[in-house]
């Protein structure tokens, strides 16, 4: 895309439509889940649930339907976005697209929680005592549960951190220096989005253990995994791949492990 040609406005405009309700509706399909992890602290919320869950879904769909309109907008220049969905909408030519490959994301998506699961096993006997356990819940419940949350960190986290976080960053290199970015600088790109990726966890980690060195590292550690693995993926595949990979790894961490006896808060 040359500024001679600029992308048009409609199908970004729709796919961030698109896009916002989805944030929506996946922010709407977490609370079962933050009920589970910290039920003390929304008992604490001076309203009654559905009327934060309709709040939160609300903000989600102006906040993530604009910072998806600014990614879409910024994404033509560094040749970033979401290819299938732009080209489906009279964006983006099909013989621009890259070519998908969902299994490699599936398979990329469901090694990385693997490796998460293993690293967990080494790490998890170092964390202090919990402080606020997670509610309990059988084995089918967690596992509904995590099901309904995976939609948030496939859709909204990589809404967040791929199409807005990661496409301005590249986006503000090409600007200043007038080229597109190289190699080095799109895997620095993905390195940043991925450590924020980690940083935004710490909290809930926080009210699990409380913040000490070993609870950071891994919270850092453990998301960077999947944050690398979804960056790479939204560089030669399309935002709708990081999506199924981190969906994938979601699955595992929080559906098939709960059902197994385990999991990876």
């Amino acid at each position: 895309m040359t500024p001679s040609s600029p992308a048009p406005w409609k199908p970004d405009l729709k796919l961030a439509g698109v896009l916002g309700l989805a944030a929506a509706l996946a922010t709407a399909a977490l609370f079962p889940y933050l009920l589970q992890l910290m039920p003390d602290k929304l008992a604490r919320i001076p309203l009654p649930l559905p009327v934060v869950v309709v709040a939160q879904s609300l903000q989600a769909l102006v906040l993530l339907g604009g910072m998806s309109l600014l990614g879409l907008r910024m994404g033509h220049r560094i040749g970033l976005g979401a290819p299938l969905l732009q080209a489906w909408l009279g964006g983006t030519p099909a013989a621009a697209r890259p070519r998908p490959q969902p299994w490699l994301a599936v398979a990329l998506g469901a090694a990385m929680a693997l490796l998460v699961v293993l690293a967990s096993q080494w790490i998890d006997p170092l964390l202090p005592t919990m402080r606020n356990p997670p509610a309990h819940a059988d084995a089918a419940a967690s596992a509904l549960n995590g099901l309904l949350a995976s939609f948030y960190g496939g859709i909204v986290e990589e809404l967040q951190l791929r199409l807005f976080l990661m496409t301005l960053l590249l986006w503000l290199v090409a600007r200043v220096r007038g080229r597109m970015p190289g190699n080095a600088t799109f895997w620095l790109a993905i390195l940043l989005a991925a450590l924020l990726f980690g940083v935004g966890h710490l909290p809930a980690a926080a009210h699990i253990w409380g913040l000490d060195t070993v609870v950071v590292l891994r919270t850092l550690a453990l998301n960077a995994v999947v944050g690398i693995a979804c960056g790479w993926l939204y560089w030669r595949r399309g935002l709708e791949m990081a999506m199924l990979a981190h969906f994938s790894a979601d699955l595992v961490l929080h559906v098939l492990m709960p059902l197994l006896g385990s999991g990876t808060p």
